[in-house]
């Protein structure tokens, strides 16, 4: 079975963990395309990784049918981490079809994909260790979407929403 794609975007704040986070996710054998930084700017902005972070997942889900009615498939994810994990998210969620979400241990890792199909997490670079981490990730990687009713409605919802924009 091929494992996702995974697309890595850190700013000079989270810099430093992501290369952690990619050597962790190439020794599980996952794909990994890193969009940046791919050295330690301090003056960069954390939009550019988190927007381009967000095309990529969604341009690759657009190309492959979902799953189920509701998600993405689990074709490719994002991982983001900045200073706080907060504005990366804002950012991300601006890309129609993204589901960006800030997660901070392992319970809202998996609840991110059981629930609300979260295509991209979000990590804190300042308030994560490096282990935290690494169980955070594994976590979101190795959970599925529920498919329950109540969350594709929901998932559903906020695709009609963004159709309105």
């Amino acid at each position: 079975m091929t494992k996702k794609t995974i697309y890595l975007g850190a700013d000079h704040g989270g810099f430093e963990l992501k290369e952690k986070v990619k050597v962790l996710l190439e020794e599980q054998g996952y794909n990994i395309e890193d969009l940046g930084a791919h050295s330690l700017v301090l003056e960069d902005d954390y939009p550019d990784y988190a927007v381009a972070v967000a095309n990529k997942v969604i341009n690759k889900a657009s190309v492959v049918e979902s799953s189920f009615n509701g998600g993405t498939g689990g074709v490719s994810v994002g991982i983001l981490v900045c200073r706080s994990g907060g504005g990366m998210v804002v950012a991300a969620n601006k890309v129609k079809g993204i589901r960006a979400v800030s997660v901070h241990n392992k319970e809202s890792a998996v609840h991110a994909k059981e629930h609300n199909d979260a295509n991209i997490i979000s990590i804190s670079a300042d308030w994560t260790t490096e282990s935290q981490v690494k169980e955070i990730i594994l976590a979101y990687l190795e959970t599925n979407f529920s498919g329950e009713e109540r969350h594709v409605r929901r998932i559903n919802k906020i695709k009609e929403f963004e159709n309105t924009l």
